[in-house]
């Protein structure tokens, strides 16, 4: 069945994702308990996972125009005195997929390495140098089709703070941390909807005003996959 996230089977590519309307945001829906986020229980939450239910499978690839093709990103949750934050890039803005956005460290498959936990470590290496030493995997949620027929399998894992980061040029502008609580408040998440002739396609985004690794403030519009997967883990959480 497909999601309310993929309305059409033919759609407009969004180019300016803020503009789009906010129809609503979820401010009745709780928060994931502090005690929660926390690195040992999620640990323990991915040892007995609770019943749950994926609430965005993804776009299905309808938009797209090529074959289907494995992918995995890193969920990566660096470990701070004063709580988790989630490391995040900001793509360049010459790619020809998702350019720009706000994106999870990862990439596509390749047949050497064996699983999606070696696709999300060695993609996380090259896209920005976090070097495998300071990663825990901790799990893996279920797989998100994007709509460009990618289908991606998040890989969660906490970071121990002490790393340098080294970007690839090419393919990140930069890397920030957003806290974990704040994107796992449903409050700060808002639906858009986006209506063209012939249709209309929904999306979740989670703005954040926060400081850039260089501690200059910056406004971060996360939408789109990272968003939907960031709303899928908050249904993991809170289960």
């Amino acid at each position: 069945m497909l999601s309310a996230y993929a309305c059409g089977m033919s759609r407009p590519v969004i180019l300016n994702p803020q503009a789009v309307p906010v129809v609503g945001t979820d401010e009745h829906l709780p928060a994931v308990a502090p005690a929660v986020l926390q690195p040992e229980a999620l640990r323990q939450r991915f040892v007995m996972p609770p019943a749950w239910q994926l609430e965005i499978p993804g776009d299905g690839g309808l938009h797209a125009t090529r074959p289907p093709a494995a992918a995995a990103v890193l969920i990566p949750l660096v470990m701070h005195a004063e709580g988790l934050r989630l490391l995040l890039t900001r793509r360049t803005a010459h790619l020809r997929d998702h350019a720009g956005q706000i994106s999870f460290p990862g990439g596509r498959v390749e047949p050497q390495d064996g699983s999606a936990i070696a696709t999300a470590l060695r993609e996380t290496e090259e896209e920005i140098g976090l070097a495998r030493a300071h990663i825990e995997v901790i799990g893996q949620l279920p797989v998100y089709t994007t709509v460009t027929a990618f289908q991606v399998t998040p890989v969660v894992a906490l970071v121990r703070p002490g790393f340098g980061l080294t970007l690839d040029a090419f393919e990140v502008a930069e890397a920030f941390e957003v806290p974990l609580d704040f994107l796992m408040t449903p409050a700060h998440h808002q639906h858009h909807l986006f209506s063209y002739e012939g249709g209309q396609r929904q999306f979740l985004s989670m703005p954040w005003r926060g400081p850039d690794l260089a501690g200059e403030m910056r406004e971060y519009f996360i939408w789109g996959a990272t968003a939907a997967m960031l709303r899928n883990f908050y249904r993991f959480l809170s289960a």
